[in-house]
């Protein structure tokens, strides 16, 4: 048994099958907790056609901030840092953020940085912002992601390799493409096909009956954009304001007649698998007594995270890894979270962490997720807040997990407690 496998064992307790006391003391309200006070997201679009297939990731990036400082009525004078999360534009990103920053509103007081932990960059935002405003070291911060696929992915989102790290073994593996990874896994973990495609349907399933029932509305912030009629090659002036990821008529047996796109005898496809998406999203944090002391609107609080590491070639099975780690963290259970927001990169990782965890699979993402409606890779992790605390309100219910899987071999995990 690896170290890694003894650790897991070691806190395989706070998986739990009850309520704990650990649930009681994170519902317990204190100056110094750290509260959001607005957090919201763009729609996420089809990669290549669709909404903002034309817009640049600065452009969605301005497009989130102002309408973060129009929910919240902050005054950005007062917002000290802003951390964004993204994985593919050169330089990370660090030039055109901050000036996303400025055209925004924001003033040229309000420091900005970027971060690339890939497909949790968004949620390391929003912890990085947290402990900083824990640490002392900013009052007021946003925590955001961003992507652009449409304009930035592609083979140069892999850099060369050079001969040391080629010869090394796990170093090697760091860059597999996603596509085989999930195959390897699925294969390692016997993650039947018929079992993807049923989660994979489920997701389309629930995100086309939240959209209909304007579940994501609350969450969205409309964004009007120029966009390149592909046919005639006209511009025009749109507005964005619903996922268009979404389809009807998606079952299992639809879902079952799509060829797999990694192998021959795979189980992976475009089907199961999420969606390449354009989307941004941003959350305003700060204390409780910043809140109350501004009449800033509560909508929840951060409570504790975790990274954990994996195999480069597993790398689907990171929630499996983190998600005990921050409950050991926080001192709750399985049983005491009442949504599990688990980004679905494959309905094989994601079904497979749930199944190995023991969650009730009716808490797992219950408005769908990146299955039905995409994956901008930097910008998920900051959306996964929204989606979480809007529902959690919205339901009366109080205690969400964010977690996702992470390229070359990780995984990260939040709690977080609506209000």
């Amino acid at each position: 048994m690896s170290a890694a496998q003894q650790r897991l064992t070691q806190v395989s307790g706070h998986l739990g099958s009850s309520k704990s006391s650990g649930r009681a003391k994170i519902l317990e309200k204190n100056p110094d907790d750290i509260v959001v006070t607005a957090c919201l997201r763009t729609a996420f679009t089809k990669g290549g056609k669709g909404g903002f297939k034309d817009t640049a990731a600065a452009d969605l990036l301005i497009g989130a901030f102002k309408s973060l400082i129009e929910r919240s009525k902050i005054d950005p004078k007062l917002v000290e840092d802003i951390a964004v999360g993204s994985v593919l534009p050169p330089g990370g990103g660090a030039t055109e953020f901050r000036a996303a920053a400025l055209a925004a509103g924001f003033p040229v007081e309000t420091a900005v940085r970027s971060l690339n932990r890939q497909c949790s960059s968004g949620l390391q935002a929003c912890v990085d912002v947290a402990n900083q405003i824990r640490a002392g070291m900013i009052e007021i911060g946003v925590g955001a992601g961003v992507e652009s696929m449409s304009l930035q992915y592609g083979p140069g989102a892999v850099t060369e390799f050079s001969d040391l790290l080629e010869a090394h073994p796990a170093a090697a593996n760091c860059k597999v493409p996603m596509g085989v990874l999930s195959e390897q896994m699925a294969k390692d973990r016997k993650v039947a096909r018929k079992d993807q495609d049923a989660f994979a349907a489920s997701s389309y399933q629930k995100a086309l009956k939240a959209q209909e029932a304007g579940l994501f509305d609350e969450e969205i912030a409309p964004l009007t954009v120029k966009w390149e009629d592909p046919k005639t090659g006209d511009e025009k002036t749109i507005t964005v304001s619903k996922d268009d990821g979404v389809r009807p008529g998606i079952t299992a047996e639809s879902l079952s007649k799509i060829k797999p796109a990694f192998a021959k005898d795979g189980s992976i496809h475009a089907g199961n698998a999420s969606q390449i998406s354009d989307g941004a999203a941003a959350v305003l944090l700060m204390k409780r007594s910043t809140a109350e002391k501004l009449g800033q609107q509560i909508l929840g609080k951060y409570v504790a995270a975790s990274i954990a590491g994996v195999d480069p070639l597993l790398m689907g099975i990171g929630p499996w890894a983190s998600i005990p780690k921050v409950f050991e963290k926080t001192g709750i259970s399985k049983d005491d979270v009442d949504i599990f927001e688990i980004n679905e990169a494959f309905a094989s990782q994601c079904l497979w962490c749930a199944n190995e965890l023991g969650l009730d699979q009716k808490k797992i993402n219950p408005k769908g997720g990146a299955i039905a409606f995409g994956h901008p890779l930097g910008c998920t992790g900051a959306r996964q807040v929204s989606t979480l605390l809007y529902e959690l309100r919205r339901r009366g219910e109080k205690v969400g997990v964010t977690s996702m899987c992470i390229g070359t071999g990780m995984g990260m995990a939040a709690v977080w407690v609506a209000e």
